[in-house]
């Protein structure tokens, strides 16, 4: 059973953080570096962007996860992407992992460096590099360090996206923390934007990066905002094993309930995401049942949910269910589209728009009512199987053009 408790990244046994303003940006306020540190080494596992043009930091951060089996540390820095920066980008995410292995007495390669921001600039590595050395002797185990670490890691996000839940693992009560941010640029092809998890579990470094990729496949790519992939989307897990809990090799009881805090925790971030949406007023959930298969469920619940019309009628609480199933249509899906019902659900009720392919009459008053509250799920039933998919979106407003106009301002 998965307990929700109060916490972040700090939850876990053994585990610190700190977040403090560096100063990257000159003229800003904001928190804008963060550190988690784990108390001994910590089984590594990561899922990266598939954006071709990655960020440094993301190369930086593939060769620890493949090549080593443990990390000890994660320096975080937003304002700068470090992207498409070249050999100089990857050298100073290198640099930056030296300097933190240095003052923290670990190897450069127990250090994993991620980077949030304005691509195509180098970072300024004076300020960097005091940064690190500033948050080092913040490091604590407490909440509120909790709480730093994850406001300074945000850009346009509106709020800090946190979470941290209980499992049993032998009889034994672990605990796993995350942050993330993510608000703009999301349409992940690995994971989400930027999510750091930690865990005092004890796990087989394989087992773990396969789960990560099965649940980040199965919530954070089931989002978007924007149709953009990222080119520094980074999930991280760390696992210390300081709950003492016995360590989990194979499958069974205890990696089901591993997989299942996992899932909780990534299924909670992935939908403070969408719902954070640059711009947003709604949450936006297409849950799709009665598919023939896994693929055709997936894509269908994506296309919906990433459709700009589709979004837009969401922003304007408009039941015109012809975006939608425009969307469904050119998505690439096959599936019998006389067989289609679409039912809007919200905390207002339910109306059912389509019926067998078809638009029924149905009460605007009455859709106007349902499409009014934050959050509004999209129920599309195939009748052509039993498998399903869920994913998550928000509505187009016109503050997510001002938000991206500006950005670099």
């Amino acid at each position: 059973m998965i307990k929700v408790i109060d916490g972040g990244v700090t939850a876990p046994k053994g585990f610190q953080a700190a977040g403090l303003r560096a100063g990257i940006k000159p003229g800003k306020t904001n928190k804008d570096m963060a550190m988690i540190y784990s108390e001994v080494p910590a089984t590594v596992a990561g899922t990266f962007t598939k954006n071709r043009v990655y960020a440094a930091p993301v190369k930086w951060d593939r060769k620890v996860v493949m090549e080593q089996e443990t990390a000890q540390a994660v320096v975080v820095n937003t304002g700068i992407a470090n992207a498409a920066t070249g050999e100089e980008g990857f050298a100073n995410s290198k640099r930056t992992a030296e300097e933190a292995g240095k003052l923290l007495r670990l190897p450069a390669e127990q250090v994993l460096v991620a980077s949030t921001g304005v691509i195509g600039f180098q970072l300024p590595m004076d300020v960097i590099l005091e940064g690190v050395a500033k948050l080092i002797p913040e490091l604590a185990g407490s909440r509120q360090a909790a709480l730093d670490a994850s406001e300074a890691i945000l850009t346009t996000d509106t709020h800090k996206k946190e979470i941290a839940v209980e499992f049993q693992v032998g009889g034994v009560t672990c605990t796993m923390g995350a942050m993330s941010k993510g608000s703009g640029m999301i349409h992940p092809n690995m994971g989400t934007m930027l999510c750091f998890i930690t865990c005092d579990a004890a796990i087989d470094k394989a087992l773990l990066q396969q789960k990560l990729r099965e649940v980040v496949d199965e919530t954070y790519n089931m989002v978007s905002v924007d149709g953009d992939t990222s080119t520094n989307d980074t999930v991280l897990v760390l696992a210390n094993g300081m709950s003492q809990a016995p360590k989990i090799e194979a499958e069974g009881d205890d990696l089901d309930s591993f997989t299942a805090a996992l899932t909780e925790v990534c299924t909670y971030l992935a939908k403070q995401t969408a719902q954070d949406g640059e711009g947003a007023t709604r949450l936006f959930t297409a849950h799709v049942t009665g598919a023939p298969d896994r693929e055709t469920a997936r894509t269908l619940a994506k296309a919906i949910i990433t459709s700009n019309l589709t979004k837009a009628a969401i922003f304007g609480k408009d039941a015109n269910m012809g975006r939608l199933i425009c969307a469904m249509g050119y998505s690439g899906a096959e599936y019998d589209t006389e067989l289609v019902d679409v039912t809007m659900s919200s905390k207002a009720g339910s109306i059912k728009l389509v019926k067998g392919g078809i638009m029924p009459e149905f009460s605007e008053e009455e859709a106007l009512k349902i499409l009014e509250p934050e959050e509004i799920t999209a129920e599309v039933e195939l009748h052509q199987g039993n498998v399903e998919a869920t994913a998550w979106g928000c509505d187009l407003t016109y503050d997510y053009v001002k938000i991206n106009a500006d950005y670099r301002s």
